[in-house]
């Protein structure tokens, strides 16, 4: 569900970049600032992969246009969980980002501003807010889309790579996500799409795991919607709350050394 996938796609960036005391990776440290604007950004990225639902949270964020964006990205990629949901989509859109982030402009004072990024996360974090309820209308989420977006210009970390690396480790989130599902996703051949020998499409358990049109699973959260996928969402979103008062108390030189 698009409130699970955001919030995983937060607690994934804030995993492997706000140097927690417990329960983080320290693969990619930032600054507070970068910390706090990525989680947004891949949050938004996390819902990316469900442009091609129709009932997704992308198509309801803009009247008419939304839907008409899902429906052409759900044809061009063969439906729901087809195309876009791959490791290859994955790539192209990270590559797209890529280019997007080189996309900058010099301004007085300011110096040069990655306009790039911030017009990309006014789209992403209205998705991450709006899929999140943290607002009750499109306008004010894209009013806060706006707002982050020029945080991002002021506060956003000098390394260039972070709004590709937010954005394809966003979309990434989601396809992991849905491939603990019991409808699962395509193979990671995609294009292609390898299908089981007959011997083990018809050996129960191991046919939920490599299913006869060739999709994969691993069904540890059941059907999209079950109460375990509600129990995991709840746990990231604890892990997020946590992250969130590390990060700002550091930021703020407060000790929090009873939490590490």
């Amino acid at each position: 569900m698009g409130v699970n996938h955001a919030t995983s796609g937060a607690a994934v960036w804030f995993a492997a970049t706000a140097a927690l005391p417990s329960f983080g990776t320290h693969a990619y440290p930032l600054h507070a600032a970068g910390v706090l604007s990525g989680a947004v950004v891949c949050a938004g990225a996390a819902l990316l992969p469900d442009a091609d639902h129709h009932s997704g949270t992308i198509s309801h964020s803009i009247p008419v246009v939304g839907k008409l964006v899902a429906r052409s990205i759900a044809d061009a990629s063969g439906g729901h969980r087809h195309g876009f949901h791959t490791i290859l989509a994955g790539a192209l859109v990270t590559l797209l980002a890529v280019l997007v982030g080189r996309f900058t402009i010099g301004v007085p004072v300011l110096g040069t501003i990655p306009i790039g990024p911030a017009v990309a996360t006014i789209g992403l974090i209205a998705f991450a807010v709006k899929a999140r309820e943290l607002v009750g209308s499109w306008a004010a989420a894209w009013g806060i889309g706006i707002v982050s977006a020029a945080a991002v210009v002021v506060f956003a970390p000098d390394n260039p790579t972070w709004f590709p690396i937010a954005v394809g480790l966003g979309f990434l989130t989601h396809i992991a996500g849905d491939l603990l599902t019991v409808e699962g996703v395509p193979s990671p051949t995609w294009p292609v799409q390898v299908t089981p020998p007959k011997a083990w499409a018809r050996t129960p358990g191991l046919r939920a795991i490599w299913k006869r049109n060739g999709y994969i699973s691993v069904p540890l959260l059941g059907h999209a919607g079950s109460w375990r996928e509600t129990l995991l969402g709840a746990g990231l979103g604890l892990y997020c709350v946590y992250a969130v008062v590390i990060v700002v108390a550091r930021a703020a030189h407060v000790s929090l050394t009873a939490l590490g």
